[in-house]
């Protein structure tokens, strides 16, 4: 199989690294051989416990992480198979619940983003006098659900939990202009999504369109 190679140009040098998807630690049971990048967030708990020594952290899970592991799982009792799944994550305090908006009433998040519908979009935006696509996210969920997302598209995929398919008031992601979620909006129902666009605003799409069914990578609930 082929190594699919992404190319970005940093500080005017080209650097070359393998594409991998953009989750949160405990998606995904971990183990040698994985290239992720919760390999890299499972090396950054494992350092602040003492347990992984390398200076840099990265999203391959080779030896060093394996022996790492296999240390934690040991000095905590566990079968120290160098496995990441749900006991040893449990242990390590990393849990993987959705937050209180799941108690919130969805067509309360889905009401309050539609009063936003036709805001033009700004890039940086977050509030009614313009959106970029995560502005509008945060300022959606802190309006009618008190809860704080992170900035970012990518935080925002970090703190959400994966589900199959997505219901109303879950945020669907989208890879578009660079490796991982990049962009996202609230899923509404019949297979549409209202999200902020640099081309529309505040508007709804479906996922059924061609440009977005291409870039889509899932559904997350927050």
């Amino acid at each position: 199989m082929k190594k699919i190679i992404a190319s970005f140009v940093v500080t005017g040098l080209l650097l070359t690294n393998p594409i991998v998807s953009n989750a949160a630690l405990g998606d995904q049971t971990l183990k040698r051989g994985m290239t992720h990048t919760e390999v890299k967030q499972l090396q950054e708990v494992l350092k602040n416990k003492g347990y992984f020594t390398n200076q840099k952290t990265t999203t391959y899970f080779g030896t060093a992480t394996e022996g790492a592991v296999k240390k934690f799982q040991k000095s905590k009792g566990l079968k120290a198979d160098g496995i990441v799944g749900a006991n040893t994550y449990k242990v390590l305090g990393v849990t993987n619940q959705p937050a209180k908006v799941a108690q919130v009433k969805s067509s309360e998040l889905v009401k309050v983003a539609k009063k936003q519908l036709n805001v033009r979009y700004v890039w940086g935006g977050t509030t009614p006098k313009g959106f970029d696509c995560s502005g509008f996210l945060t300022y959606v969920f802190e309006k009618s659900a008190d809860v704080k997302l992170p900035r970012t598209v990518s935080g925002i995929y970090n703190k959400g939990v994966k589900v199959s398919k997505p219901q109303v008031g879950d945020v669907v992601f989208f890879e578009t202009y660079k490796s991982g979620a990049s962009h996202a909006g609230i899923y509404v129902g019949n297979n549409q999504f209202i999200h902020s666009s640099s081309s529309n605003g505040v508007s709804i799409s479906s996922l059924d369109n061609s440009y977005w069914s291409k870039r889509y990578i899932g559904a997350k609930r927050i």
